[in-house]
């Protein structure tokens, strides 16, 4: 159904599908590049590191691309000397635009050389050591597969709230691979976006009619959506006004009001529904107050 109400709006008022990122062909013999974005938390970063230390894939076949923000750190910088000594790894401080995330997931890719791209956040974790090699198999095994989503669960529970809810397949770049054919025709992320880039991305990619799989021998975990407070979910808000001038009027109140969705859910007691609930009027907050701010919204 979604598929269908984006196509139809996109043939009613057609825009450019691009984004901000030009992206390299495929070098250097790599299948798999593994982008992994952050800043500071190396204890979580180890953890992916961790499982990407035990895959069974021929380490000449892919590279780790970490990315940290803020020009990077010294902590950042000799996590990955350490684990160089393992690993393919290629360790790049963001130059500018800190704080947004469409620009460093694109930074990322735009210095990958693999034929797929696996993008994963530090705090992801891959279940199995095959998890690579079983991701290249699946793309061989599905050619119409743009895009394979791998089965999430909840990375842990809160006790006292038993909140372990997780979405089981959501395409987002906690652990989403795109061959790089279509990230590179759809022109990867929107560079100015502060949060859910990845949201943004899957609009472009199901109005361009791309396809993507569930694949449940492809398992990891992550933590589950967890809001503490409203300034996330603002500076994301911000960064989705910021398509009005990208999209048609009719798409963007579609999707400002898909996002902002869930806000009702806040007055229910259950603790995943108030988590998804707080994000809605965040989003739907952040969208409201730029609407009348001159100057440009901070996220820290």
């Amino acid at each position: 159904m979604r598929e269908l109400v984006l196509q139809t709006l996109y043939r009613w008022c057609p825009f450019d599908l691009r984004g901000d990122c030009t992206v390299p062909a495929a070098s250097d013999g790599i299948t798999i590049s593994c982008v992994i974005n952050f800043y500071g938390r190396i204890n979580l970063l180890e953890g992916i590191l961790y499982s990407l230390q035990g895959q069974n894939f021929p380490r000449d076949r892919f590279e780790i691309v970490l990315v940290e923000d803020q020009g990077g750190t010294e902590a950042g910088r000799l996590a990955a000397e350490m684990f160089s000594k393992e690993l393919p790894i290629r360790y790049l401080p963001l130059d500018t635009n800190f704080g947004r995330m469409g620009y460093s997931r694109n930074f990322g890719l735009h210095h990958s050389r693999g034929d797929y791209i696996l993008f994963l956040d530090d705090d992801t974790v891959l279940k199995k050591d095959s998890f690579l090699s079983t991701l290249v198999t699946a793309f061989e095994s599905n050619p119409d597969a743009n895009a394979l989503m791998p089965h999430g669960s909840a990375a842990y529970s809160l006790v006292d709230g038993r909140y372990d809810f997780h979405d089981p397949y959501f395409m987002t770049s906690r652990c989403t691979a795109y061959r790089r054919t279509v990230l590179a025709e759809l022109g990867g992320f929107i560079s100015n976006f502060i949060g859910q880039e990845d949201v943004e991305f899957v609009v472009r990619f199901t109005i361009a009619g791309k396809k993507s799989r569930k694949v449940p021998e492809l398992n990891y975990f992550h933590p589950p959506l967890m809001v503490p407070n409203f300034r996330k979910p603002m500076a994301v808000g911000y960064s989705f006004l910021m398509l009005k001038s990208r999209y048609p009027m009719m798409l963007w109140l579609l999707v400002v009001l898909n996002c902002a969705r869930h806000a009702p859910l806040y007055l229910l007691p259950v603790r995943r529904f108030r988590e998804m609930g707080r994000f809605g009027i965040g989003f739907l907050a952040g969208v409201v107050t730029a609407l009348f701010k001159k100057e440009g919204f901070k996220y820290s």
